[in-house]
């Protein structure tokens, strides 16, 4: 079953909400959490822009593909915090 790994910056302490590309996910049902790792049953991706595609696209040639973001609200000193665009790898079993 493909998975993708998400791991939680060393600055997230306590509560903290999971958004994946900006709607609010829920644990155990849509992301589950292994110590410090975000685990999701799905596969996930970032997409890397190449040169070339970064020509074609400022001709005004749209190269589209998917590309995940995983962001985490955490609060520090009561104040409201985000981590952006966490990092994600693939994992097939």
């Amino acid at each position: 079953m493909p998975r993708s790994l998400v791991p939680l910056p060393p600055q997230v302490d306590g509560p903290f909400q999971v958004f994946l590309n900006g709607v609010l996910q829920t644990p155990d049902t849509d992301y589950r959490v292994e110590g410090r790792t975000l685990i999701f049953d799905r596969v996930l991706r970032k997409d890397k822009i190449s040169g070339w595609r970064w020509f074609l696209g400022a001709w005004g040639v749209g190269t589209y593909r998917q590309d995940d973001s995983v962001d985490v609200r955490y609060e520090t000193d009561g104040r409201p915090r985000l981590a952006e665009g966490l990092a994600i790898s693939d994992v097939e079993e």
